[in-house]
């Protein structure tokens, strides 16, 4: 089986729109080889996304999410192309479980390519270093530390973490997303967001808000149309 690279996915997913889930495993399925990687995904329907994402999505919504009887608090704009889509079951409930995603997971930026580059720069260095002092050889070091961003985006980027109801916790918000504008018909973007939590930055217990989010949701509805 031909070795899958965190660059090779990386270079999938910005070529086809899909989600590193999907794309590593279309790069699996296909030995490695990029161009039929592609093929896949699109004959899945998964890269159709990629067709969609320079067109203009100025529509859409603002929603607002409390949890936890006021525990915690998302505000999430979500664009679209028109306002028909907008107003929507399939849009409206998209924007309901990327808002209960947001209060579950709490990620700190939308994707990878809103981390600012000297950011990105600076995350690096500190885990190149503690990669160098564990005695790792130098060639080894960059791709160790790809793999270990990998990760981190995975952890602070929402579009690259495990969508919370997700029965086999594989799906991917990316996936997610390009999957709804499939279906749609239009861009979708997740524009921004901003998370509230009672008594951030306070000395308190923490919950596991992941489990819990999920728990209490229960399996996705569409939401309620004005």
């Amino acid at each position: 089986m031909a070795e899958i690279s965190a660059q090779m996915v990386k270079e999938i997913r910005e070529r086809t729109g899909a989600g590193m889930v999907d794309c590593k495993k279309a790069l699996s399925e296909c030995e490695g080889d990029s161009e039929k990687a592609i093929e896949y995904l699109r004959k899945k329907g998964l890269a159709s996304a990629a067709k969609k994402a320079g067109r203009i999505a100025a529509m859409g919504t603002v929603l607002s999410y409390i949890h936890g009887g006021g525990r915690i608090g998302v505000l999430l704009e979500v664009n679209c192309e028109t306002d028909f889509v907008a107003k929507t079951e399939d849009f409206q409930c998209f924007a309901h479980e990327v808002a209960l995603q947001i209060a579950a997971m709490n990620p700190q930026f939308v994707s990878p390519d809103d981390i600012a580059a000297d950011l990105l720069t600076k995350e690096r260095a500190i885990r190149s270093e503690q990669v160098r002092q564990s005695g790792k050889p130098d060639k080894m070091i960059d791709r160790i530390v790809d793999g270990q961003i990998a990760k981190w985006y995975k952890d602070v980027c929402l579009l690259e973490q495990i969508f919370v109801k997700d029965p086999e916790g594989k799906k991917d918000m990316r996936t997610v997303l390009a999957e709804l504008v499939g279906k749609l018909g239009e861009n979708v973007k997740i524009r921004r967001f901003v998370r509230f939590e009672l008594g951030e930055g306070l000395e308190k217990r923490r919950d596991d808000f992941a489990a819990e989010v999920a728990a209490q949701a229960g399996p996705a509805q569409p939401a309620q149309l004005a």
